[in-house]
């Protein structure tokens, strides 16, 4: 193609796509109306998603709801609909599903408001926000369903790999050499071992303050967990508490993960209790978490054109960055992170 006729063939591309979401959303409003049996409806965007899914808080003459544009051919809406069913039995506070049609990807789902965690949490609120959220948390890998996929070998390497591919290579033009490869290959290996050797229990998988909802009553509401799969019993823990959103200073994170060791503990879900392991898998966890977020987040921006997660890259780095230089196995790692590329606002992130 001609270079200049490539801006035109963008045009083409950006309104074929503008016409879909607009055709997807009278497809949507008609379904609502008639078969959900809603009546008359207004609709206006309820959130952002790094998917292709869309979210409309839905007013009809009963109150509100929440409608999902899952396009069929991008999403799969069937693990969402399973796993909102089985949470709900176990007590969470999930989206109820109302309505679902999956062969278009339109549900219809509860509302449960429009606060987030991140909103609201600050040095006056987030005791009880993660009090509530742990607890929360607790009953998930307690009694959550365990018929889910495995976080197995296989699939967390194959995120780990995202940060190599886009953070390392696409985002910042550094592709690893044969010897910074061996490097990410034995961090690698170190990782996933520490996230198999735990126990294993129903995993969220992004149990962190952008979906989680302060409501009323029976906080939180919990969201997005439709690809939620048995894994290390750290995993959501240091989603929450090392969250790529929002920053709290090291030691207060540890007292917080020590004491879900002991509800843990008190819970069963734990058998043995040993502080020092627990925190090495929560570090190494939260660690695994970290790069593939790295990966993510450039991927989003130069794959699916949504920057805005690029200013939080420099507090997922910094994550890696302290958690690489705490223990001599990874010493490789850290030295190759720690010569990368300057990301603004790395510095500041790690002193907070």
């Amino acid at each position: 193609m001609a270079r200049g006729a490539i801006l035109p063939a963008r045009l083409t591309r950006f309104h074929a796509a503008i016409d879909s979401m607009t055709q997807r959303l009278e497809q949507l409003r008609h379904w609502l109306m008639q078969t959900a049996g809603l009546g008359a409806v207004t609709l206006a965007p309820a959130s952002a998603d790094a998917s292709f899914r869309r979210y409309f808080r839905v007013h009809h003459a009963g109150g509100t709801a929440i409608a999902v544009d899952a396009p069929p051919e991008h999403e799969d809406s069937r693990p969402f609909v399973s796993v909102a069913r089985a949470l709900h039995a176990i007590g969470l506070n999930v989206p109820e599903i109302h309505a679902v049609d999956l062969d278009r990807g339109f549900l219809l789902v509860s509302d449960l408001g429009s606060t987030l965690y991140l909103d609201v949490l600050d040095e006056a609120s987030v005791e009880r926000l993660y009090g509530d959220a742990l607890g929360a948390l607790l009953v998930l890998q307690a009694r959550g369903p365990l018929d889910l996929p495995p976080y197995d070998r296989g699939r967390l390497l194959a995120e780990l790999e995202l940060f190599p591919a886009w953070f390392l290579a696409r985002h910042l033009g550094c592709p690893p050499d044969r010897a910074q490869r061996t490097v990410i290959d034995t961090a690698f290996e170190r990782l996933i071992d520490a996230a198999l050797e735990q126990p294993q229990v129903t995993v969220h998988r992004d149990f962190h303050s952008r979906n989680l909802m302060r409501v009323a009553a029976h906080n939180p509401g919990i969201l997005d967990f439709q690809d939620a799969v048995v894994g290390p019993l750290t995993y959501d823990l240091v989603s929450l508490l090392r969250d790529c959103y929002i920053r709290w200073p090291r030691a207060r994170v540890e007292a917080w993960a020590l004491g879900y060791h002991e509800l843990a503990l008190q819970s069963g879900v734990l058998r043995q209790g040993d502080e020092a392991r627990f925190l090495r898998w929560f570090d190494l966890t939260g660690l695994q978490r970290h790069l593939k977020v790295l990966g993510i987040f450039a991927r989003l921006h130069h794959r699916d054109g949504k920057p805005g997660y690029l200013e939080d890259l420099p507090r997922v780095l910094a994550y890696a960055l302290e958690v690489s230089a705490s223990y001599p196995e990874l010493a490789g790692l850290h030295h190759l992170l720690a010569g990368l590329p300057p990301l603004a606002g790395v510095a500041q992130a790690a002193r907070r």
